[in-house]
């Protein structure tokens, strides 16, 4: 955690001689925020459009690629948005230095949609005190809760991914500068902003006239969506954010799993879609299902970890195989969201259908294509097409930004970690038996420690130790981390690398966290610094031993 500053800005003030009849003209492009929010249609329409802010600056194509790298979420050599730079092994550290590759678009942008967010609930505020009102008693109460909400979802994303920024809120100046607060307190804030946001939103009287349902366009929706639905939204955000701030093992088993339960349980009951198409109907998701398409070497499938899949002997003879000599192997799995066969002709035609939308199998597909070249490790027979329907589509299409199963699998993880293995075990059934089509854990597994069913042919099948070259059955942690990677995949801003540092499972040297962007530093006067690569914030040699 960085230390806190405390920054003031200077002001230089010219001195400039004047003819007597000087013309005075008022400076329109100053900031001016009471000109901006002078209107209860300015305040709402800001509020109602700031969770799109949040949704778009995590979706860019600056960041968001690195870190599916870094998580070996996907693969890519090509230079573009520095994600071969991020690919590599061993891992090189993330700086903050004039000239690195850039890390400032998702911490400008979502740094700025905060405190947009924080100077329009000010706003709203001011208008009450005023006498005013955006139209009645219960849609100031929709406002308010919606804007408690979408600042926590910009706070909260930076306390994920970078290692300190400012904590934005309302009441605070809108040209103070807050001192930078290191990520556990960022996503501290964000959590309390979420308090209060579901607090407002279980006020009775926000339901009234004017008030609860969420109009669908303020969260990427063709309809709208319910109080009750919305507060199960804030739930599921707020348990994603808990358990995800951590950077270690030992942080992640510092959680407190018992609220991660609670507001899980209470959570999305649906997958959380949001509708996009490019950047046409204003709601972005750039390089997930659009770039990662353009053709293999923009997203091909490394095996480190969806290789866990595997029955056949390939894995163990992959793993066996010094890191740089790796050749690609036929992935042979009862696991329905693999193109099944026993050769690469039967699972290319049992691929030939593409997915036409999130229920759809095989969610991978094995390449009639050619194949891309790359670092023998990240390099498979294999796409992850699950979102291929989106890309086909000049019509918004449903994007899962939350899919039910993280939810159901957070609450499983929460299970596992406070000895509740069969409440685990159906929870990760959901999607395991239902999805995956293997057999189910409930009723079967009663332990930590017990492997999951199958014998020779269970999935996952686990890197073991000490030498890591050969496989064994997985525990029903890897079976709940085996499905949170098959139904994750694509879905969220960093979703691998977010679990991937908690549960120990990054490559060496892998940064657990961005630095600060240069500059913002030289703004600050602050020195620059790196993290990863083996120095500090590095992950060490974990559960898989890669």
């Amino acid at each position: 955690m960085r230390q806190a500053y405390k920054v003031a800005s200077a002001v230089l003030v010219l001195g400039l001689a004047a003819c007597k009849d000087a013309l005075v003209v008022e400076n329109l492009s100053d900031p001016d925020i009471e000109r901006v929010f002078s209107t209860p249609q300015a305040v709402q329409q800001t509020i109602g459009s700031n969770f799109q802010a949040c949704h778009n600056a995590v979706s860019n194509t600056n960041v968001a690629p690195q870190l599916a790298m870094l998580g070996l979420e996907t693969y890519s050599q090509l230079n573009n948005f520095n994600m071969g730079a991020r690919s590599s092994i061993p891992r090189s550290a993330i700086t903050n230095y004039r000239g690195a590759p850039s890390i400032f678009a998702d911490y400008s942008a979502l740094s700025r949609a905060a405190r947009l967010g924080a100077n329009a609930l000010d706003a709203l505020d001011k208008l009450l005190e005023e006498g005013k009102t955006l139209g009645s008693p219960a849609q100031n109460l929709r406002a308010r809760s919606f804007a408690f909400f979408t600042i926590a979802c910009n706070m909260g994303w930076l306390g994920m991914v970078y290692d300190s920024a400012g904590i934005v809120g309302p009441g605070m100046s809108s040209d103070s500068i807050p001192p930078l607060a290191g990520a556990k307190e960022v996503v501290a804030a964000a959590i309390a902003l979420m308090d209060s946001s579901e607090a407002i939103a279980n006020n009775p009287a926000s339901t009234g006239t004017g008030g609860f349902p969420v109009p669908g366009t303020w969260l990427g929706q063709s309809g709208d969506v319910s109080r009750d639905n919305f507060v199960r939204l804030v739930r599921s955000w707020r348990a994603r954010y808990r358990a995800g701030v951590a950077r270690t093992p030992q942080e992640r088993a510092a959680v407190d799993w018992a609220k991660v339960i609670a507001d899980a349980e209470a959570g999305i009951t649906a997958d959380f879609t949001v509708l996009v198409a490019g950047n046409s109907n204003g709601w972005n998701e750039s390089y997930a299902v659009n770039q990662s398409y353009q053709d293999p070497t923009w997203g091909s499938m490394t095996l480190m970890y969806f290789g866990m899949a595997d029955v056949s002997g390939g894995y163990d003879a992959w793993l066996a195989t010094p890191l740089g000599a790796r050749a690609p192997f036929l992935v042979i799995t009862p696991d329905q969201r693999w193109p099944q066969g026993t050769t690469r002709a039967a699972q290319q035609t049992a691929s030939a259908t593409e997915p036409t939308g999130l229920t759809s199998r095989p969610y991978i597909r094995n390449r009639t294509l050619q194949d891309s070249p790359g670092d023998p490790w990240g390099t498979s027979y294999y796409d992850f097409y699950r979102f291929i329907y989106i890309r086909r589509q000049t019509t918004p299409a449903a994007y899962p930004t939350y899919v039910k199963a993280e939810n159901d699998l957070l609450a499983a993880e929460g299970y596992i970690r406070t000895g509740k293995i069969a409440e685990a075990a159906a929870k990760i059934d959901l999607s395991r038996v239902a999805k995956g089509g293997l057999p189910p854990l409930s009723g079967v597994v009663t332990s930590a420690t017990q492997p999951v069913p199958g014998g020779a042919s269970c999935v996952p099948r686990v890197p073991a130790a000490p030498s890591f070259t050969s496989t064994a059955c997985g525990t029903i942690l890897e079976a709940m981390k085996y499905e949170k990677r098959m139904e994750t995949a694509h879905t969220s801003y960093a979703r691998w690398w977010i679990d991937g540092r908690g549960w120990g499972d990054l490559v060496e040297g892998t940064a657990l966290e961005y630095p600060v962007p240069n500059q913002e530093m030289d703004a600050r006067q602050l020195p620059f610094y790196p993290l990863g690569g083996g120095g500090k914030s590095s992950a060490a040699k974990g559960t898989y031993g890669f």
